[in-house]
């Protein structure tokens, strides 16, 4: 196990962290994702993040974990994973020509030897504007991609770049699910070079 864990079994993420190069090993933290009642997105987004870098840092006593998680919000409702196509298609259909906040908590721990918890967590949100979308560009869209496992509905990694008009953020890689850059500026206070 290396010193440095990404508390998560996303392919997206994973990915992300391997463009810092560094050495990192993954783990799944089987949290229960579900909102707390009046819980907001961003709040929701950071709490997860922190949850799930918590639930590894005690299986792994000084390693260092990276906790993330998304949370996508359109008119004040949430977003989740669709899973299936109908749930995809009504998700791109409510977001078409409509502003959607993408929040992605990011949170970072580690439990020291003496039992003391260092951690840093924070919430980097993209506006994301999306064009007005036709049944079949929405039915051509899915059935290219099949993104039933990404938050919205979407890759912006991939085609569904094509369903927006705007894209509105300080680190590009927020919307992917993981902000590289705002971890760049954390993972030094944990004594990890990039």
């Amino acid at each position: 196990m290396s010193n440095l864990v990404l508390a998560s079994s996303s392919t997206y993420r994973k990915s992300l962290l391997e463009r810092l190069a560094i050495d990192f090993s993954c783990c799944s933290p089987n949290v229960d994702e579900s909102a707390l009642a009046a819980e907001s997105a961003p709040q929701l987004a950071e709490r997860l993040a922190l949850q799930k870098a918590r639930a590894i840092a005690d299986r792994f006593p000084n390693a260092v974990v990276i906790g993330a998680d998304q949370v996508a919000e359109v008119s004040g409702a949430l977003l989740n994973k669709p899973f299936t196509h109908e749930q995809a298609v009504a998700q791109l259909t409510a977001q078409s020509g409509q502003l959607v906040l993408f929040h992605s908590g990011l949170a970072v721990i580690q439990i020291q030897p003496d039992g003391q918890i260092q951690q840093h967590s924070l919430i980097n949100t993209t506006e994301v504007e999306f064009r007005s979308l036709t049944v079949a560009q929405i039915e051509h869209y899915l059935t290219s991609e099949q993104p039933y496992d990404c938050a919205g509905s979407f890759k912006a990694e991939g085609l569904g770049i094509s369903l927006f008009s705007a894209v509105r953020s300080n680190d590009p890689t927020s919307l992917i699910g993981l902000p590289l850059i705002d971890l760049c500026s954390i993972l030094p206070q944990f004594s990890i070079k990039i």
